[in-house]
């Protein structure tokens, strides 16, 4: 596992998230559209309509969980997560921290709150590991105070 500062901008996000997220997204509207198209004749024009919007929230639902990334650049951290995207100076991110079970890595901050960063997903081992490795060496290289080390 190297800690050699990486070059910015550096973009982490979880490759297998993306993947099943939206191969899943394509299946359920697909499979929503043709259950609209061959559902009992009983069903109104509005119910298959609803199937089908019903498909396209459950897509939107698996794209937000497909967009995480972490992205660095010179000036922080831009932290996209589900439902919220939140924009961190450098300073403003203390440590990260990572245990053996946890889902991704966990940022302290300066305001003495935490929050998650989806972008870095521990089910992708190797890449979990030299991602919050890169991240770790950024947090070293840009922190305020030097390490006391």
């Amino acid at each position: 596992m190297s800690t050699d500062v990486p070059p910015l901008p550096l973009v982490w996000r979880p490759r297998t998230t993306r993947i099943v997220a939206y191969a899943m997204a394509g299946v359920i509207v697909l499979g929503m559209v043709v259950l609209a198209i061959v559902v009992a004749p009983s069903f109104k024009l509005i119910d298959r309509v609803l199937l089908v919007l019903f498909g396209l929230a459950l897509a939107w639902i698996l794209h937000m969980l497909a967009r995480c990334r972490v992205v660095a650049d010179a000036s922080g951290l831009t932290v996209v997560n589900a439902f919220r995207t939140r924009r961190l100076a450098w300073a403003e991110v203390v440590d990260a921290t990572m245990n053996t079970g946890d889902p991704w890595p966990t940022l302290d901050l300066a305001d003495g709150t935490t929050l998650g960063a989806m972008g870095i997903n521990a089910t992708e081992k190797a890449r979990a590991a030299r991602d919050f490795a890169q991240l770790q060496a950024l947090l070293k290289t840009h922190a305020e105070a030097p390490d006391p080390q």
